[in-house]
């Protein structure tokens, strides 16, 4: 089986409007969530969200792009611009056809939805914009990039709630290192901060009202964010021969159902699937250094991890580092598994552990060391990253430093 690297990176998230910006509030501590700036915010019970903030559409985009470009895939093809331009690919002849897509995001396009039934229901038209559908649909972003770049490959979009960019990235490991590709554009991308996408999350009854606190004994509920996260994923070799600066290398995945309940996480599923990774990866326990965690910071998703990580690595829990970066970029669901990679990369390439954020009380359901409040130094040679969705969905990743 052929290895993957990884040698392109791109985002726009609350914390920064690309990756630099991005890490830099990582490594300090900051937090993007803050008051919605939405219509009708006045209607909602939840008034904070990690918005992305000073974006405007049409300083990036033209009208005509404007009408087929939801939110969600603004973002993606934002984030993926960045990503391909750090790669310095091209792809043209037998290499379109070697190069694909795979992108998550659980929402699609959410804002399109909520405009749109605003156009009929309130002001009562009976016509919308023709490009509604095209506009709205999961594989939007995933179109537009495979026709941006020229990607002739696989291209497709996975919707598995909170866990769909890992399943998107973990496939796009997946299709390079059996060798069907020799490049795929992967990651995620959410833009549910509309008045009717926090108006249905907040019937869940799982969100905070003041900020999102991870592992803290305090914690509250989760936060919403938006934005996306893109990166190259490519052959190793077909890396080595350009000459391509390699980030980070992807060694193990793997993908798990609960098969129990529709929201409530399960121990046993989720440690299935950091095993899994670990397997996947041919990784020991004892190699891994740090784990991006899940960490939503509601009651149950929390202290479930930390159980799972427990039995997982049982005594070398104790030397683990384990943090969730959601307390400062939020929750974005489908494509919050890809701005979570970023912090991944920081850690095996700069030795820079990024911190939970919000921290104020331990609890001992989540005694484990959760890097709080403040980034740390580190050296670190492997990592993993969690995703466990609503609907018991699980995937892992699994990383070593570049080769």
């Amino acid at each position: 089986m052929r290895r993957v690297v990884i040698t392109g990176q791109g985002t726009i998230n609350a914390l920064g409007h690309d990756v630099p910006t991005t890490l830099a509030a990582m490594r300090e501590g900051k937090c993007g969530i803050g008051p919605l700036d939405l219509r009708d915010v006045d209607r909602l019970s939840v008034k904070i969200g990690a918005q992305v903030r000073g974006y405007d559409p049409e300083a990036r985009f033209n009208r005509q792009q404007i009408a087929l470009y939801d939110r969600f895939t603004q973002f993606t093809l934002i984030a993926a611009h960045q990503a391909l331009d750090h790669s310095g690919l091209v792809f043209g002849g037998e290499a379109a056809t070697r190069a694909g897509v795979v992108l998550g995001t659980a929402g699609g396009g959410v804002n399109t939805w909520d405009e749109n039934y605003r156009t009929v229901y309130e002001e009562g038209k009976n016509r919308v914009h023709p490009f509604v559908v095209p506009k709205l649909m999961n594989n939007a972003a995933a179109s537009h990039v495979s026709m941006e770049w020229n990607l002739k490959g696989p291209s497709f979009s996975v919707a598995t709630a909170c866990a769909s960019s890992n399943h998107a990235m973990g496939l796009a490991f997946q299709l390079i290192r059996g060798g069907a590709c020799d490049v795929m554009v992967t990651g995620g991308s959410e833009a549910m901060l509309s008045f009717g996408g926090v108006k249905a999350w907040e019937g869940l009854r799982v969100m905070s009202k003041d900020a999102c606190r991870p592992f803290s004994a305090n914690r509250n509920g989760m936060v919403q964010g938006e934005g996306a996260a893109v990166f190259v994923f490519e052959d190793y070799d077909h890396a080595k021969r350009r000459g391509a600066e390699i980030l980070a290398e992807v060694v193990g995945f793997a993908m798990t159902s609960d098969a129990a309940d529709i929201v409530m996480p399960s121990k046993q599923g989720a440690g299935r699937s950091i095993s899994g990774a670990l397997k996947d990866a041919r990784l020991n326990p004892e190699d891994i250094c740090y784990i991006n965690a899940h960490g939503t910071g509601t009651a149950a998703n929390d202290k479930v991890e930390c159980a799972a990580v427990a039995d997982v690595f049982s005594h070398h829990a104790d030397d683990l580092m384990i943090s969730s970066t959601k307390s400062m970029h939020g929750h974005l669901i489908g494509g919050t598994g890809a701005v979570e990679l970023l912090a991944c990369i920081m850690a095996l390439r700069d030795g820079v552990i990024a911190p939970t954020i919000g921290y104020e009380e331990p609890d001992p359901e989540c005694a484990l060391d959760v890097v709080p409040n403040e980034a740390r130094e580190a050296k670190v040679d492997a990592v993993l990253s969690n995703a466990f969705a609503f609907g018991g969905l699980n995937a892992v990743l699994a990383l070593k430093a570049a080769p």
